[in-house]
């Protein structure tokens, strides 16, 4: 076709994606167009703010790398992953799930640890945290032999590949549950941080007069064969940002309970417990 007026490039466009050989991609791509090109309209996206998107989609790619996915961070800045994953678990969306993101701090290999062993790998000062887990079928069996892989942030707030000052793999760790579906494990209480601003995610937040702190949460994937692998964070709800979350992703189902207890524990005076 040739072009005389704008309409015609979207009718093009979309003839040119309908000849897309797999069909879920003819999907994909139609519905894409559509939606980019009305946004164009809706918007009347000038030429300046045309070039200066693609500068930051440039941008993003630049500062994504082993230690961080600013592609990802700005998935959830926008709502897009907790979206994503609400759609795919509990009914299609329509009841609250335990399933939640895996955030861009994951990382592949972390330690097998036994259960009950502690997964501080480096001076950590904070306060002591044991962690009691169940892991369940929706029958409300125990599911024994499940790999359950641990992650948080240090007491100040960094996962381990942020700080140079924190061991490698510094509260990181592989439990199997036993033939109750049970794994515990010893640690130090997280804290809630905020998201790395120095990039794209930061011109939006600054832009949009929003803070950009996560609440605390401890972080799960757990993996057995013959079941749907389930990631999972368990949120404190005694954290100041529980109710505003800059990734928007806690549920009622994600938060856990936190509890300090007084009475002495191994190595400890004082103790946070969750189970």
């Amino acid at each position: 076709m040739i072009i005389k007026k704008h309409q015609d490039v979207t009718e093009d466009a979309l003839a040119v994606m309908g000849q897309t050989i797999d069909p879920r991609l003819v999907q994909f791509m139609i519905s894409l167009v559509k939606h980019l090109h009305n946004f164009v309209r809706d918007v009347r996206l000038t030429e300046a703010e045309f070039r200066e998107a693609i500068g930051l989609l440039n941008e993003m790619g630049k500062l994504s790398g082993d230690t961080h996915n600013e592609t990802m961070l700005l998935a959830g800045s926008l709502g897009i992953s907790s979206l994503v994953c609400l759609l795919n678990n509990g009914d299609n969306g329509n009841t609250e799930t335990a399933h939640s993101l895996l955030g861009p701090f994951w990382r592949l290999n972390s330690p097998r640890v036994e259960n009950g062993g502690s997964i501080v790998r480096s001076d950590t000062p904070g306060h002591p945290l044991f962690i009691t887990g169940w892991v369940i079928d929706q029958a409300g069996e125990p599911i024994g032999d499940a790999e359950v892989d641990i992650w948080h942030t240090s007491p100040v707030g960094l996962y381990e590949n942020q700080d140079p000052a924190q061991a490698d793999m510094n509260l990181r760790g592989k439990f199997r549950t036993d033939k109750n579906g049970r794994f515990w494990l010893q640690t130090v209480k997280m804290i809630g941080y905020p998201i790395p601003t120095e990039g794209v995610v930061g011109k939006l937040l600054t832009a949009q007069k929003r803070h950009p702190m996560r609440p605390a949460h401890l972080h799960a994937l757990i993996v057995k064969a013959g079941f749907k692998v389930l990631i999972s964070q368990v949120y404190d709800p005694n954290d100041p940002h529980i109710y505003d979350d800059v990734q928007f992703g806690v549920t009622k189902a994600l938060m856990g309970d936190y509890v300090c207890h007084d009475e002495p524990r191994p190595s400890s005076n004082r103790a946070m417990v969750l189970a």
